[in-house]
């Protein structure tokens, strides 16, 4: 399939499979003898999960790092990360975007707080 028929199996943008594939989350596709990208469903498959992962607060930095794995997510079904397992355990990339999480709603509680106790709010 062509790019733009790629990008709507997968739900998006022509454009998206372009900063994918520039970015390493996925690898150039084969060309058409017109020069034309062309993808099949590994592809879609790939597309799908790394939008899945962005959503999930990971960064395009944070899947770069470990585009050589990603196709592993697409196995039918995926492996599981386990959010009981001991932090070695679990993907680094995974433990330290959690741990930036975390620090992000402190911040974020901390700065509503001083606010609510400045206003007077609640």
């Amino acid at each position: 399939m062509r790019i733009g028929e790629a990008a709507q199996a997968a739900g998006t943008t022509p454009r998206a499979l372009r900063f994918y594939e520039q970015r390493g989350l996925i690898p150039p596709p084969v060309r058409s003898l017109a020069g034309q990208r062309v993808y099949g469903p590994a592809d879609v498959a790939r597309v799908r999960v790394i939008r899945d992962l962005l959503g999930l607060g990971l960064t395009i930095d944070d899947l770069r790092r470990r585009a050589h794995r990603l196709h592993q997510l697409t196995m039918n079904p995926p492996p599981r990360c386990d959010a009981a397992a001991p932090v070695g355990a679990r993907s680094a990339v995974v433990s330290n975007r959690l741990a930036t999480l975390d620090a992000e709603i402190a911040r974020l509680t901390e700065l509503r707080e001083r606010l609510a106790r400045q206003t007077g709010g609640g």
